[in-house]
């Protein structure tokens, strides 16, 4: 079944419309600038262990991860996405399993467990967000790390009385984000002219505060060792937009 955006109910709100179009929307994290450092930093944390992906989308960072030898898996709902993935160079040597990455499980046990992009907000409830990291916590072998990669709610930037904010303007189109304070909902709006015609897309997501990760990672038996800006090790402060942060599985 098709809904009227393009998606499927199997692939969710990433369909054969978004995905063929994925990388072409989000060329600037497909940078070397914004690839390099993220793969840097995960290579060194993978070790000489296995990495999984939960929403590996078309390989983005799970290609020049594999490329830099260090075997990757990945869990995403989107067959669309996936099978770009797979038609990329070297996407035969990257395995996945569709399924919902905050239950479904993979074989073996991995050194590395990573969500980057905000993903974990496309988990639109906070048990479905405790569920993922008891799955990544699953999935890791004793002092192995789960990292994530998230903005941090922009809440300062709402007037009073008011639930979006603009990320985007063009002549093109525009883009804002709606919030919900109260359950922490928070929706994407894309609105697209084409011809004169202006379509509108909505992605549903759930924020999540970095202390609320602490503590979904606490419930999972796992502990905060690193908290950055970014990918390239600055430190997070007050200011920060986002962060990536790392927690690590006890050692047995």
């Amino acid at each position: 079944m098709t809904d009227e955006d393009g998606t499927t109910d199997e692939d969710g709100h990433f369909g054969e419309r978004v995905a063929a179009r994925y990388d072409e929307t989000s060329a600037d994290m497909f940078a070397p600038g914004a690839v390099d450092p993220a793969v840097d930093l995960l290579a060194g944390l993978a070790g000489r262990g296995r990495a999984l992906e939960l929403g590996i989308g078309t390989g983005r960072i799970a290609l020049p991860l594999a490329r830099r030898g260090v075997p990757v898996h990945g869990i995403d709902m989107s067959r669309a996405m996936t099978a770009r993935l797979h038609a990329k160079p070297g996407g035969d040597g990257v395995g996945s399993t569709i399924g919902d990455f905050a239950t479904t499980r993979v074989p073996g046990s991995f050194t590395l467990v990573y969500l980057v992009f905000n993903t974990i907000n496309n988990l639109t409830t906070q048990e479905a967000q405790v569920d993922c990291f008891r799955n990544a916590a699953a999935h890791l072998e004793p002092g192995g790390s789960f990292v994530i990669e998230v903005g941090v709610p922009e809440l300062r930037l709402l007037p009073p009385g008011q639930n979006a904010v603009p990320f985007r303007i063009g002549p093109g189109g525009w883009a804002f984000d709606t919030y919900d304070t109260v359950t922490q909902a928070m929706s994407s709006h894309y609105v697209t002219l084409v011809d004169g015609v202006a379509e509108h897309r909505v992605f549903p997501f759930r924020y999540v505060w970095p202390s609320e990760l602490d503590l979904m990672a606490r419930l999972a038996g796992l502990r905060l060792t690193h908290r950055w800006e970014g990918w390239s090790r600055e430190p997070f402060t007050h200011e920060s937009r986002g962060h990536v942060s790392v927690w690590t599985k006890p050692a047995a």
